[in-house]
């Protein structure tokens, strides 16, 4: 029982000892309180214009991130072992490249400097996944990833694989006649093995192997459909001449996505529709309104690039795109081509990009706002979308031409992009937005000067108006300046193979 009379004279003597404890307890807890609130996050961007495509959040906001996540999303005062002051600045999601070739270091710094933190290789993917993720491991500024190349597949089968460091197959037999039925099992098989890999979809160049009957792209779109993932595709090809026109390129690979059930992204509509491009958008927004999964993509420039020893060039090209031989032009030389230097650089085995002027700035000023497109550049040296894709859609459809808002345009390289992504990978959903939980891919931008500066003469200058770029939360841009020796670019792969490190 307890003591209440001289027993419990000794009792009394516990408190003043434990309230002394208590009082530095608490007084210590005090003293550290600043410096624990100070370390709460990593790095905090303080009182920029935040914008969320997803939520459509346009406000001032605090930005929390820790652990290479965003943390936080407050009006409240935020502290951090570091504080970026972004007041007059626009805080958005990094861009999402879902087409970028370059994916040398110097394509990637000028990426940097155009906002893109994610630059995939989904068109023609890569010849060989587990060489191409091997190879970036820990030496990327910003984050990669591919799909199974189809013409990689079909010219290794067929016996002239790729050389390397290409993506594209010289035109010959290999692209030019039929595959057996034999063959095409193996090509099927080899884009499995590279599914397994990690790739994130089939890539399917059409374009670039015209010898690929209707049966054989159904056979691959097949694959893609047996792992629920997407093609990724060129349209077999261009121009206004039957049969073989833009549009019944389009429906040829509406047809295999209805046949097969596998999702399918139309790239660079622009570029192979030209004249007829609104045309094949209406294709596309009809099989989207009867339950189709398709989407496209666009770029702002009226030229385009591919290598010219690519059966894109075989006979009928120019009747075709409805251009001649001065409208093909060297990247590094401004030379337009006659009909004698065409056959020689088209009959070497020495891979040559070339521009082909074909299309209207009139027709990619009615492309670029519709809401069916999304942002892709289709980079690579030697066109200066590879360096200004995105800064020059911001300076000439949002503040130029008014033709979008802020809003739009960053849905269209954000949001939108990173829906395509998640039919390959849950990866996805933390990404294309600024929202607690997601990955801090943040571009912090200046909306009144970020503009494109590559041109055709000068295709690698860097775009201007990015004054932080963080991947994974690390800054990579820094105070408009490039960060060097740091590369927390990370592979991002499909359900095949799991990456540890973007695992948390």
């Amino acid at each position: 029982m307890l003591a209440w009379g001289p027993e419990r004279d000794s009792a009394p003597a516990i408190i003043p000892t434990f309230g002394a404890t208590m009082r530095k307890l608490i007084l210590s807890l005090l003293l550290l309180s600043p410096l624990l609130h100070a370390q709460q996050y990593d790095l905090v961007l303080e009182g920029g214009r935040v914008i969320d495509p997803e939520t459509h959040l346009d406000a001032v906001r605090n930005v929390g991130i820790r652990d290479g996540k965003i943390a936080r999303v407050s009006t409240d005062a935020l502290s951090g072992r570091r504080v970026i002051h972004a007041a007059g600045l626009v805080v958005a999601p990094g861009f999402i490249d879902l087409h970028q070739h370059g994916q040398d270091p110097a394509s990637q710094r000028v990426k940097a400097f155009d906002g893109v933190t994610t630059a995939l290789e989904m068109e023609i993917g890569a010849p060989d996944v587990t060489q191409f993720l091997n190879s970036k491991q820990g030496h990327s500024l910003i984050h990669y990833g591919t799909t199974a190349s189809h013409a990689a597949a079909r010219s290794l089968i067929l016996g002239a694989p790729l050389p390397d460091g290409t993506i594209l197959p010289q035109t010959g037999s290999a692209t030019d006649q039929p595959a057996t039925p034999e063959q095409i099992v193996q090509i099927q098989q080899r884009l499995r093995d590279q599914l397994d890999a990690g790739a994130l979809g089939v890539g399917i160049g059409i374009q670039y192997t015209p010898g690929a009957t209707r049966l054989e792209i159904i056979d691959m779109f097949r694959v893609a459909a047996e792992r629920k993932l997407p093609v990724y595709t060129h349209l077999r090809s261009n121009g206004r001449i039957e049969p073989g026109s833009a549009i019944e390129s389009v429906e040829e690979v509406i047809g295999a996505a209805a046949i097969t059930g596998a999702p399918l992204h139309i790239v660079h509509i622009n570029s192979t529709c030209l004249r007829d491009t609104l045309e094949c958008i209406s294709l596309i927004a009809g099989a989207r309104a009867r339950g189709l999964d398709i989407t496209t993509e666009a770029y702002p420039y009226i030229a385009g690039m591919t290598a010219i020893n690519s059966a894109v060039f075989n006979p009928g090209w120019r009747e075709k795109q409805g251009i001649d031989y001065s409208n093909l032009v060297i990247p590094d030389t401004g030379e337009h081509l006659t009909k004698e230097r065409f056959d020689e650089l088209h009959n070497s085995s020495k891979q040559q990009w070339i521009l082909i002027f074909a299309n209207t700035q009139e027709m990619i000023d009615a492309t670029i706002p519709n809401p069916l497109i999304m942002i892709a550049s289709d980079g690579a040296q030697g066109h200066p979308r590879n360096a200004g894709t995105y800064a020059r859609v911001i300076a000439q459809y949002v503040r130029e031409k008014k033709t979008l808002t802020l809003m739009e345009a960053l849905n269209k390289m954000t949001f939108m992009p990173a829906e395509m992504l998640a039919r390959s990978t849950p990866d996805a959903y933390k990404k294309g937005r600024l929202q607690e939980g997601a990955d801090a891919d943040i571009v912090i931008f200046d909306p009144q000067t970020i503009t494109d500066r590559s041109t055709f003469a000068k295709p690698m200058e860097p775009s201007v108006g990015v004054h932080y770029l963080l991947v994974a939360g690390t800054p990579v841009i820094d105070e408009e300046k490039l960060v060097e020796n740091v590369f927390p670019g990370q592979a991002i792969m499909g359900p095949g193979k799991t990456n540890p490190a973007a695992t948390h």
